[in-house]
């Protein structure tokens, strides 16, 4: 079918930059139209990367019977806000992660997605890129047997000035929110939903996490041990072992990579497999399966399921209890 999707972009930060940038290479979907808080803000950023309609308020933005698709782009603590105001005035939406603040939010988003028959989907972009789709490969096909451990981690020390999000509780502030939430995803991805779940956080004065550690356990017997942080600059890799091989996916495991390495239990040797790199930023990939989904007419992605969603949200609530985290909005 040879129609275009027409994407807005409510938000016009800096994840909205490289998202609007990498929207130049989907097929079948063109940029045309983006909201911020001030007209200037939008203006420029429209100009910039090509955009229709540039607006100064969000309202402006969901009401424009134009836009098939909106991209929210807000920090985390507003996804539930933003998010319920696109699906009450019927626009489909690629929620950037994490995808609330709680699961108390995340089910009221999917519930009124589902009751409004309105395509809603969490941007986590590490489940499409082409090196992850090859680790799923590897998997189903026994590359290195049944998985019994896995390790990952994500830290880095934030830059000055330090934007307020990061330590604010009432912006969801604290590594977890920001970037546990991939050591967590890539774990229950491939190995579910954890029996017991231990968790241990480093606490900055405002009350947010600057470091985390998780270990999950299973009663088949396989464990994960996880960890963010704020504090340290860490390598941003992940060990996925089999009893049969290792898969190693090196820097920045979460993003655009242009290797993994197999590693098998039986001979001493590593096998890189190489990709290509990335033509933009790594966002392409998300947004041509939204794009695809919705020229499908589809209400939901068969990639990254809103049950997946919610398993996410639900497991980084049970962490938050287990180091004794709560947001304000827990109250809601």
């Amino acid at each position: 079918m040879n129609k275009t999707i027409r994407w807005g972009i409510l938000g016009c930060g800096k994840i909205a930059r490289k998202f609007a940038s990498d929207l130049s290479l989907v097929k079948n979907a063109e940029l045309y139209a983006v909201a911020a808080r001030s007209i200037e803000t939008a203006s420029t950023f429209a100009t910039e990367f090509g955009s229709t309609k540039a607006y100064s308020s969000y309202q402006e933005l969901v009401t424009d019977k134009d836009v098939d698709v909106i991209y929210v782009a807000t920090p985390h603590s507003m996804h539930y806000e933003h998010v319920l105001l696109c699906l009450q005035h019927k626009k489909a939406v690629l929620c950037e992660k994490a995808f609330a603040i709680n699961a108390n939010q995340a089910k009221e988003m999917i519930a009124l997605a589902r009751s409004q028959n309105v395509f809603l989907m969490e941007a986590f972009w590490t489940r499409f890129l082409p090196h992850y789709l090859k680790v799923k490969e590897l998997i189903r096909e026994q590359k290195i047997g049944t998985i019994q451990y896995i390790h990952a981690e994500f830290g880095f020390k934030p830059s000055e000035p330090i934007a307020p999000r990061i330590y604010d509780l009432n912006l969801g502030g604290g590594s977890l929110l920001d970037i546990g939430v991939y050591p967590v995803f890539l774990t229950l991805d491939l190995l579910g939903v954890p029996d017991e779940i231990f968790a241990h956080g480093a606490f900055a004065p405002t009350g947010a996490d600057e470091q985390c550690a998780m270990q999950f356990r299973y009663r088949r017997g396989a464990t994960a041990q996880l960890f963010s942080s704020f504090q340290s600059h860490l390598a941003t890799g992940a060990d996925i072992v089999g009893d049969r091989g290792r898969l190693r996916l090196t820097h920045r495991f979460h993003g655009p990579t242009t290797q993994l390495e197999l590693y098998s239990s039986t001979v001493d040797t590593c096998e890189i497999i190489p990709f290509e790199s990335a033509k933009g930023f790594g966002y392409e990939y998300e947004a041509q399966h939204v794009t695809d989904c919705l020229i499908e007419d589809l209400k939901e992605s068969s990639i990254r399921k809103l049950d997946d969603t919610l398993l996410l949200m639900e497991t980084l609530d049970r962490i938050r209890e287990k180091m004794g985290l709560r947001y304000p909005a827990d109250k809601t």
